[in-house]
């Protein structure tokens, strides 16, 4: 008989497959590939002893019924980057469903919620925590007018994937009977690594901003508009993507990424009349991060400014530092101690939706070793000997929970 993190590791291999991309994993919010993987992890769910349902923005949610009043959380996301790896998102989903699974139909004094969020990159939208906000009841409404870069809606896309937009600002599954929300998550980072351990317990996520930047010029023919004078977009967006990278270097523990430029109208012959970029601005503490994204559209002012060009500037998405939950958090510590591991307490740099969920109920992480610290690359990779601590803390986690709750 398999190993449970022999399952796990198989599962996200084969989950690997299903991408918009044929030489890569893709699955942006709402495509064709995610509808296939949300069906199979179904399959995996209704295995483990859980009801199934989707929500109003097409998160799948696996319920398993415990003989009290009250539910605990699990989960993490099914969608993925441009060109992933295998287990961003989609370890916190497959090591959830496995604890689920190695219950055995035992009757717990808690239910359990297995949350496969559809959308926490932002892929497709440039903001990210579109599945666990619903779910939180935190969606900001005004999000349903983005667009995709076919022009498609968020609304439009909701509806395409069998939700319901006009649902999605109450779509949350409110929170009178939560003990909390646990996520597992490769840590993306080289920590773990370094100290020569298979987990840690995450103390809090940092701050974020998403901006879309839009920097206008004039287009025009690329062998007859003299360079004196030129209105060239690409060249204002260019000026201002590397003062994103001396700001942040400027400033201790800042992190600032220009990931996404769009040049219009594109063309090798056409001086640039239009050009976009995406900035995503990260620290620790939210008034330097305020203070840096004020410089920065400060600069992009400046910039045009000097080159007579126009520009815009639209905050998609911007959050706070997410502390985790002080109980949950020791408990974890608990969990690994039992388990024979010395604990290992580290802060997030990235993202994740245990960040979302903190408006909902308390949250805690467990981070896992990765390679390199490698994440948003087909190298990502997880050992299964890591994958078997990360399935033991979480079930000895449940264990302590449950003696807690009777």
């Amino acid at each position: 008989m398999k190993d449970t993190a022999t399952t796990v590791m198989e599962r996200c291999e084969l989950l690997s497959n299903i991408s918009e991309d044929a030489e890569g994993i893709c699955r942006p919010y709402g495509c064709e590939s995610m509808r296939e993987v949300n069906k199979i992890v179904s399959g995996w769910m209704h295995s483990a002893g859980m009801t199934t349902r989707h929500d109003a923005i097409g998160n799948l949610i696996g319920r398993y019924e415990g003989t009290g009043g009250k539910t605990l959380i699990l989960g993490s996301h099914l969608d993925t980057v441009r060109d992933a790896g295998k287990y961003d998102g989609i370890l916190g989903v497959m090591v959830a469903v496995a604890c689920v699974e190695k219950l055995g139909g035992e009757k717990i004094p808690f239910s359990i919620e297995v949350a496969a969020f559809a959308d926490e990159e932002g892929l497709r939208f440039g903001t990210t925590y579109l599945g666990s906000s619903v779910y939180a009841g935190a969606f900001d409404e005004a999000r349903l007018e983005l667009e995709d870069r076919d022009e498609v809606s968020l609304a439009r896309a909701v509806r395409d994937f069998g939700g319901e937009p006009d649902a999605l600002v109450n779509g949350g599954r409110g929170n009178g009977d939560l003990l909390g929300y646990c996520e597992v998550h490769i840590e993306q980072g080289p920590v773990l690594e370094n100290k020569d351990l298979p987990v840690g317990v995450v103390t809090g996520i940092q701050s974020q901003s998403r901006i879309q930047a839009s920097f206008t010029g004039v287009a025009g023919h690329a062998g007859t508009v003299p360079m004196e004078g030129r209105k060239d977009a690409l060249c204002a967006a260019a000026e201002f993507i590397l003062e994103v990278e001396r700001t942040a270097k400027a400033e201790p523990d800042s992190v600032a990424t220009v990931g996404e430029v769009n040049v219009l109208p594109g063309a090798s012959n056409v001086i640039s009349g239009e050009t976009r970029v995406s900035l995503d601005l990260r620290h620790p503490d939210d008034a330097a991060r305020e203070r840096l994204r004020d410089h920065l559209r400060s600069r992009a002012a400046d910039i045009v400014a000097s080159r007579n060009c126009g520009h815009s500037w639209e905050v998609r998405q911007e959050n706070a530092v997410i502390p985790m939950d002080d109980r949950l958090t020791d408990i974890l510590g608990k969990a690994m101690e039992s388990s024979g591991l010395p604990v290992c307490r580290i802060p997030s740099g990235a993202g994740h939706d245990a960040a979302q969920m903190a408006s909902l109920t308390a949250p805690a992480m467990l981070f896992v070793r990765c390679e390199g610290g490698i994440s948003h690359n087909p190298a990502e990779s997880v050992t299964k000997e890591d994958v078997g601590v990360a399935i033991d803390v979480v079930s000895r986690f449940i264990e302590i929970l449950a003696e807690d709750e009777s």
